[in-house]
C-alpha cells in the first residue's frame, strides 16, 4: 500500500509532467488507453486537466461489458427464456442493451433465473445446489479473466459437475489493436497498454504495435505518476522517432507476464473469430472452448447461435471505442443516455468511458 501510495505524490507527479513537457516540446500527441480501470484513473486522478493541451486522451476498447455485442446480449436473452437454466453472471452484465432495449435485468424481472456471482467459483455452487438444472456462466471479459473460468472449468471436472457449463465470448486485446490501426480513421499515435491483462501477456504479443506499425505501446500501472511515466515514454519514442513496446509497470508486470495462467489459458480455449460491438468481427480475437470439452460449451450444449441484430437506435458506442469521437459528441449523451437510463454499454459499466466523462467531466 505504501508503494501504491508512493506513486500519488504530487511533487513526483510535477517532475513526471515536466519531463513529459520537455519530450513534447510543442508537438501534439494523440494517445489511446485500453483498459477501463485506466479509463476511470484517468479521470478521478484529475490527469487529464493537467495535461498539456497538445494531449489528446482517446479511450480504446478496453471495456469488457462495453465490447459486448449485441448479438451476444441477444444470445443471454435466448438463455434467460429457457426452461431449467439458470444465468450466473457479474452484475455489470444486467443493464447491458440489446435488441429492443431489453437486458438481463428485464428478463429477471419478467421471471429468468439470472443469478449474480463475484467468482466463476460461485457459478460450481450454484450448480450443486440445484443439480436438475443447467447452470450457465456468462464469461466476458480479456485475458486477465479468462484464467480464472479455465480453473473453474477444470474445478468443474474434477467435481464431476455435469450441469455447469460457460458461454465463452471472451476477447483478447492484442488483435483488437491490429484491428484499430488497420483502420484508415485511425488516429492513434501511442498506446498506454493495459497493465491487468499484461500481467498474464507480458511484452511479446504486443511487438507488432512497434514493428510494423511504428506505434509506441507503454504497459502503465493505475496511479497519477504511473500514468505520467507511461505518457513520458510514448512522447521520448515519438521525439525520437524510436518506438518500442516497454513496460513501465514492473512491480506488478512481468516482461514475460505468466506462463501458468497461459498454460491453463491454452489447455482448455483455443483462439476463434469474435464480435465486438461497434468493430465487428475480428478475426481470431476470442476465445473458445476446446472440442474435447464441448460438453461445457454452452454454444453447443444448448445449441446457442448469435444472431443478426440491428445496432441499437441512435448509439455511438462504437465509434467512442474505436477513437473516432468523445462521448460528449454523441447527441444522446447526458440527454436520453445517463447512467440511470443507459441507451448504450458504455454508459452502464462503471469503467465505460462514457460513464467516466459522465461523473467526472463538466457538461
Amino acid at each position: 500500500m505504501q508503494l501504491e501510495q508512493a506513486f500519488q505524490d504530487p511533487q513526483l507527479c510535477r517532475g513526471l509532467l515536466d519531463r513529459l513537457n520537455r519530450a513534447l516540446d510543442g508537438r501534439s500527441m494523440r494517445f489511446m488507453e485500453v483498459c477501463g480501470t485506466h479509463t476511470v484513473a484517468i479521470f478521478q486522478s484529475g490527469l487529464r486537466s493537467l495535461l498539456p493541451d497538445t494531449v489528446a486522451h482517446l479511450s480504446g476498447p478496453g471495456c469488457p461489458v462495453c465490447v459486448t455485442h449485441d448479438a451476444e446480449v441477444a444470445a443471454f436473452l435466448d438463455l434467460a427464456e429457457r426452461d431449467r437454466v439458470i444465468i450466473a453472471t457479474f452484475g455489470d452484465l444486467l443493464r447491458v442493451p440489446g435488441p429492443g432495449g431489453r437486458s438481463l435485468k428485464h428478463a429477471q424481472a419478467q421471471g429468468a433465473r439470472v443469478e449474480i456471482v463475484y467468482s466463476p467459483l460461485d457459478a460450481l455452487t450454484l450448480a450443486e445446489q440445484n443439480p436438475g438444472d443447467t447452470v450457465v456462466f456468462l464469461g466476458i471479459g480479456f485475458e486477465t479473466t479468462a484464467p480464472t473460468v479455465a480453473a473453474t472449468l477444470l474445478t468443474a471436472r474434477q467435481r464431476k459437475l455435469e450441469n455447469f457449463c460457460v458461454l465463452s465470448l471472451h476477447k483478447l486485446v492484442p488483435p483488437a489493436l491490429r484491428a484499430l490501426l488497420d483502420d484508415s480513421q485511425c488516429a492513434v499515435e501511442a498506446f498506454l497498454l493495459p497493465g491487468h491483462v499484461s500481467t498474464i501477456l507480458g511484452l511479446e504479443p504486443y511487438a507488432f504495435l512497434a514493428e510494423k506499425y511504428r506505434v509506441p505501446g507503454v504497459v502503465g500501472g493505475f496511479q497519477p505518476a504511473d500514468i505520467l511515466l507511461a505518457l513520458c515514454m510514448m512522447a521520448e519514442q515519438i521525439r525520437d522517432n524510436a518506438p518500442a513496446v516497454v513496460n513501465a509497470y514492473p512491480r506488478a508486470v512481468g516482461d514475460a507476464g505468466n506462463p501458468r495462467a497461459r498454460a491453463l489459458l491454452d489447455q482448455f480455449f483455443t483462439p476463434a473469430d469474435a464480435l465486438w460491438r461497434g468493430i465487428g468481427s475480428i478475426p481470431m480475437s476470442g476465445l473458445t472452448l476446446r472440442p474435447e470439452y464441448q460438453d461445457m460449451d454452452a454454444m453447443v450444449r444448448l445449441d446457442l447461435k448469435l444472431p443478426d441484430v440491428p445496432p441499437l437506435p441512435g448509439c455511438r458506442c462504437g465509434d467512442v471505442l474505436k477513437g473516432r469521437m468523445a462521448p460528449p459528441d454523441c447527441p444522446l449523451f447526458g440527454k436520453k443516455c445517463t447512467p440511470a437510463t443507459p441507451v448504450g454499454p458504455c454508459m452502464v459499466s462503471t469503467e465505460g468511458s462514457c460513464a467516466a466523462y459522465f461523473k467526472y467531466s463538466e457538461r
